[in-house]
C-alpha cells in the first residue's frame, strides 16, 4: 500500500460505537438492516451531514432509496430516530437526525436485562439456599419454615450466604431448628456482621468466649465431640 493510500485511509477516521448495541439490538426488535441503516445515520452525523438523504444513505447499503426511505419512516415512527430542529452558525434553521431516541431505548433494555439477570441470579441462590435446608433437616421444609426463610430474606434482608452461614453454625452448635437459626441471624445483624468473613470471625470469638467461660466454671471434660458446642440462645 503506497502511503498516500494510506494517509487517505487513516483520514476516513473510525467511528466508535457502544458494544451492546450489538449485543441488544435483537432484544430490541431491530433487524440487520435496521441496524446498518442506524449505523450509517451515526456515521453520516459524525461527519458533519446530520439529515443525510435516503439517496445518500442507500448508497452505502445494499437496498434502493425507496426502501429507505420506508425504513427510516418506521425507525421514526418506532421511537428509534427523531427528527430535530437545529441552528448553523449564520443562523440558518435546519433539520437533522437525532439518535438520541435510540440510546435512550438502548439504556432501557441494558438496564431491564441487568435487573432480569439479577433477578435470575437471585432466585439460584434462594432455591440453592431452600435445597441447603432441606439437605441438613433430611426432609422438605413446612409452610411454616419456608415463611421464615422468605422472612429471613424480603423482611429482615439477610443476604442468602448469610442464612446459609447460620445454618452451619446451627449444624455445628448440634442446634438445627429454625428458632435457634433465627437467634444467631438477629445477634449478627445486631453486630454488622454482613460477609462470611465476619460471620466466620464472630463465630470463632463467640466460642473462644463461651469455652474460656465453662473453663472457669469447672474443670476440663474430654468431649467426644472435636467442635466445642456454643450456644447462640444463651447469649
Amino acid at each position: 500500500m503506497k502511503k498516500a493510500d494510506m494517509l487517505d485511509w487513516l483520514k476516513e477516521g473510525n467511528v466508535t460505537i457502544p458494544a451492546v448495541l450489538l449485543t441488544q439490538y435483537k432484544e430490541m426488535r431491530l433487524n440487520e438492516q435496521e441496524l446498518a441503516l442506524l449505523l450509517h445515520v451515526f456515521y453520516f452525523s459524525e461527519k458533519g451531514n446530520e439529515f443525510p438523504t435516503p439517496t445518500e444513505l442507500a448508497a452505502r447499503m445494499t437496498i434502493s432509496a425507496f426502501e429507505c426511505t420506508d425504513l427510516l419512516r418506521a425507525l421514526i415512527q418506532r421511537g428509534f430516530i427523531s427528527i430535530s430542529d437545529g441552528n448553523s452558525t449564520d443562523g440558518i434553521r435546519y433539520e437533522k437526525y437525532s439518535l438520541e431516541p435510540l440510546w435512550e431505548k438502548l439504556f432501557d433494555q441494558f438496564m431491564l436485562n441487568r435487573k432480569q439477570e439479577k433477578e435470575m441470579a437471585n432466585q439460584k441462590e434462594e432455591t440453592d439456599l431452600y435445597t441447603a435446608f432441606e439437605r441438613e433437616f433430611g426432609r422438605p421444609l413446612s409452610p411454616f419454615e419456608c415463611e421464615s426463610l422468605a422472612m429471613w430474606m424480603d423482611d429482615d434482608h439477610h443476604d442468602p450466604i448469610i442464612i446459609k452461614a447460620a445454618l452451619r453454625e446451627a449444624v455445628i452448635s448440634g442446634k438445627l431448628n429454625f428458632r435457634y437459626i433465627d437467634r444467631i441471624l438477629f445477634e449478627w445483624k445486631k453486630n454488622g456482621i454482613k460477609t462470611i468473613e465476619q460471620a466466620k470471625s464472630y463465630g470463632r470469638k463467640f466460642r473462644q468466649h463461651q469455652s474460656a467461660q465453662k473453663t472457669g466454671k469447672e474443670e476440663p471434660k474430654v468431649s467426644a465431640n472435636p467442635v466445642p458446642f456454643y450456644n447462640w440462645l444463651e447469649q
